[in-house]
């Protein structure tokens, strides 16, 4: 039986896998690898679980080292093992550029999806990448041009937010209990532990004092299913001393599916802001690391903008907060402007969006296609 290495290290690069493994599977393919429970559902057998080496940043890194080490000798064994005919490395760049580099001298035809984000930082690994990957799908539409100047066999295969619609508003309001005429907020802290940690308590306390202020306004805190039980039980309670709802994300779906109830929603920066734009539910994005991590990253970074629909669009339309910005009146500040005064220009600024992205809307048969050949 042919076999395929997957390899997804974060939520959303494990709700991205998910359907590329489903149609795998279903053409009879051993799918094997790194992921969720995304991918678990659609069929991969999992020798190593993406919830136990989440991790971002030097400190965050360094405490898990034994996981991660863990997983990569988990893979390799795996991999010399089943001899797969192909791998598909979704994003988690630093754990699969080391992957790849054990697979390509093997034979093993490598594609990554996901590309790293050589636009915004470190444009020094596309020339790294190419010499050990066979192909790269990218998820944003000016990536192509971009990969293809390094000399990398790259393909615009659309974004994986745009496969599934989010429910309609109004279902979906009527789902989380949500009242149809009050304006909502999503609390959309991230998939990471470290991260939660980090930005959950501000967001919910800008929540509170925006909340005083109107006679009819609500909020749910989507909790990740990547979290760990302690870091989600720690948010849930965090929620619920202050009277605000909590539902759990659908591991395959992602919290992507429900955006279209909130009006606005407070986030982490990455896939989230994105998707939240996408859906009409203005971003208002926040992101901390600590201070080693900042201080190596910041001086290699060469975008202007951080969350991707300000990417995307060129312009910052959708509110940024980072690092020492990451403050309960800052974080007030913009929430208030998200519904009050700036509201119609940040929703005028989501229903650009999704014209940009064209007319590729199944990244998974994409990649899929991709594969196909080395199967």
């Amino acid at each position: 039986m042919t076999s395929v290495l997957v390899v997804a290290g974060e939520a959303s690069g494990d709700r991205a896998a998910a359907p590329v493994v489903a149609r795998l599977v279903a053409r009879g393919v051993d799918v094997f690898g790194m992921g969720g429970r995304a991918m678990l559902a659609a069929g991969a057998d999992l020798v190593a679980r993406l919830e136990d080496t989440t991790a971002v940043g030097v400190g965050e890194v360094a405490r898990r080292a034994f996981s991660i080490a863990s997983a990569r000798t988990k893979i390799e064994l795996e991999a010399r093992r089943r001899k797969p005919a192909a791998a598909l490395l979704v994003d988690y760049t630093e754990f699969n550029t080391t992957v790849a580099r054990t697979l390509k001298p093997r034979g093993v035809r490598v594609l990554w999806y996901v590309a790293p984000q050589i636009w915004a930082w470190r444009p020094g690994r596309a020339s790294s990448l190419a010499k050990i990957v066979d192909r790269v799908a990218v998820i944003l539409p000016f990536e192509e041009a971009l990969w293809r100047a390094h000399g990398v066999d790259a393909r615009y295969v659309g974004h994986p937010a745009l496969e599934d619609a989010p429910r309609p508003r109004t279902e979906s309001r009527e789902k989380l209990g949500l009242t149809q005429l009050a304006r909502a907020v999503a609390i959309l802290p991230g998939s990471r532990p470290h991260e939660v940690r980090r930005l959950l308590t501000p967001m919910l306390e800008a929540y509170e004092i925006v909340r005083r202020d109107h006679a009819s306004l609500d909020a749910r805190l989507m909790v990740a299913s990547s979290l760990d039980p302690g870091t989600r039980a720690w948010a849930q309670e965090q929620a619920r001393s202050r009277h605000i709802g909590v539902t759990a994300v659908d591991a395959t779906r992602g919290a992507y599916e429900h955006l279209a109830a909130f009006d606005a929603a407070l986030c982490a920066s990455g896939t989230a802001s994105l998707e939240a734009a996408l859906a009409g539910a203005t971003p208002i994005v926040a992101y901390r690391v600590g201070l080693a991590t900042e201080l190596i990253v910041r001086p290699l970074i060469t975008t202007p903008h951080i969350a991707l629909p300000n990417v995307l669009l060129g312009r910052r339309a959708f509110p940024e907060l980072l690092q020492r910005k990451v403050r309960t009146s800052q974080l007030v500040r913009a929430l208030e402007s998200a519904l009050g005064k700036e509201r119609s220009a940040m929703v005028a600024a989501c229903a650009e969006l999704l014209p940009l992205f064209g007319d590729r809307r199944r990244a998974s048969f994409e990649v899929a296609a991709m594969l196909e050949p080395w199967l």
